[in-house]
């Protein structure tokens, strides 16, 4: 069985409630209830934290012993070199995703400290964005 870990960063937790014209109207505990439903033969871990270092704590701790990372680092994205630096420190292989797709917000959202060392991104597809990254490592 393939083990996968979704880590979510700062502010995700307010899925559902926060700006639902860019982030639709689902929490995440809604979202991610179908995806194991749908996807029962993969153990999808669940990982939420609005602090930098707790993320990185949390790569380095599975960063060896999964399958697969879909990483949505939020705006750590643009701002945290050690959360770029943890990617690329860890041998399992990570998916940079977004929800909305960042080439249409503000110029500073365009820039990833991530993408460097993931072995992918998808960003713009809202909450499915998760799932063709859990596609891409079946």
């Amino acid at each position: 069985m393939k083990k996968l870990i979704i880590i979510n960063g700062p502010n995700l937790n307010l899925l559902g409630k926060r700006e639902p014209n860019i982030y639709g109207s689902l929490t995440f505990t809604e979202f991610l209830d179908k995806v194991r439903a749908k996807y029962s033969d993969v153990e999808i871990d669940y990982y939420q934290s609005n602090i930098e270092g707790e993320i990185i704590d949390k790569l380095h701790e599975v960063g060896f012993n999964c399958d697969g990372i879909i990483l949505n680092a939020a705006a750590y994205t643009h701002t945290s070199v050690g959360i770029g630096d943890a990617v690329k420190a860890i041998e399992t292989p990570v998916i940079e995703v977004h929800i909305s797709n960042t080439f249409n917000r503000e110029e500073f959202r365009h820039q990833s400290f991530i993408s460097p060392n993931a072995k992918g991104v998808i960003l713009g597809f809202g909450l499915q964005s998760y799932e063709l990254a859990i596609l891409s490592f079946l």
